[in-house]
Parts: structure tokens; sequence; C-alpha cells
């Protein structure tokens, strides 16, 4: 019992141990990360203002590298712990980011259209992560339903968007992509249920 104890002790001990290294490991790649976008955003901005006098395009790129930060700092920083942060944070971000982006391009369809489609789009990864989310031990499960998902997802937004632009709802592209997200959904759940069965592993 006493050597039981002990066992668990060290196992608890080493576990702590190995997070805390992870821990301390992707605080250097997120400091390094930080700062290496910080300097791509300095240089951008330094040849912005040698070349136009004046911020101009720089803060097309300073906007888009801001954003792309507050959805990747926090996967980097705590790993699967982080992908609830990064979601919540793309969601409260992504429609001022269209707004700002369709003010410094000068084109409204950039927010009218893009806003549509990212909101579209979100509510689709919050299902793609509920559906991993709920069933952890069945990846294979989750995937199939996801590439099932996608499917009335692709057609919803090619409807959408073809109700903005005037284009043709489908072509036979979208119809090839339909075929082969079903296609891979149903060999993804079937690899589910014989792995569940036993018969693979």
């Amino acid at each position: 019992m006493n050597n039981y104890e002990e066992k668990v002790n060290e196992n608890l001990i080493e576990s702590k141990r190995k997070d805390e290294n992870n821990m301390n490991k992707n605080t250097l790649i997120s400091t390094i990360y930080t700062i290496a976008m910080g300097i791509g955003i300095l240089v951008c901005c330094i040849c912005d203002i040698a070349i136009s006098g004046t911020l101009t395009w720089s803060l097309i790129v300073l906007s888009s590298v801001l954003v792309t930060w507050i959805a990747s700092f926090p996967v980097i920083l705590l790993g699967k712990r982080g992908v609830l942060v990064a979601m919540i944070a793309i969601s409260i971000s992504i429609v001022p980011f269209m707004y700002i982006l369709s003010i410094l391009i000068k084109v409204n369809e950039v927010f009218s259209i893009g806003a549509v489609m990212s909101i579209i789009s979100l509510v689709f990864l919050w299902i793609i992560y509920i559906t991993y989310h709920r069933l952890k031990g069945r990846k294979l499960l989750a995937t199939g339903i996801t590439l099932l998902l996608a499917i009335p997802f692709t057609i919803l937004i090619n409807s959408t968007l073809s109700k903005m632009i005037g284009e043709p709802v489908i072509d036979i592209w979208d119809i090839l992509s339909v075929f082969i997200l079903f296609i891979l959904a149903v060999a993804f759940i079937i690899g589910d249920y014989a792995r569940k069965k036993g018969y693979v592993r």
C-alpha cells in the first residue's frame, strides 16, 4: 500500500513537472511569436512611411496581424486549453475587423459580405468545437459528423453569396465538393463503427 502511494505521488510530481516544462516552453514560443509579429508590423510601418509619407496600406497589415495574433496566441500559449479562448476571441473580433478593413480598403462590400460570411463560418466553427468536445474519445465519428455538417453549410454559404453578388447558386465544382465531403463523412463514420466493434484498432 505504501509502495502504491509512493508511486502515485511520484507520478503526480512527474506530471506536474511536465506541465510546468510545457508551460515554460509554450511561454517562450508565444513570446518569440509575439516579438516576430511586432517586428513584422514595425517593418511594414517603416516601409509605408518611407514610401507614402504616412501610414496607408500598413494599417491593413496591422489590423490583419492583430486579429491573427488574437486568434492564435491562446492556442500557442495554452495548447488545447487555449482553443476555447481563441474561439471566443475570434468570435468577438472578426466582425469589427471586417468593418475596419472595409474602411481601410474603402470598399463597403468587404463588410457587408464579409461580416455575413464570417458569422456563418463562426457558427460552423462553434458546432465543430462542440462536436469534438462532446465526442472526445471518438474523433473518427466527430470528423464524420463535421464533414456531414459541412455539406449544408457549404450550400448555405453558396446560396447566401449568390444572392449578394448575383452569381449562380451552384456549379459543377460545388456538386463535386459536396460529393467528396459525403464520401469522406461516410468513411469516417464507418471507421468509427468498426473501431467501436473492435474490428480495427
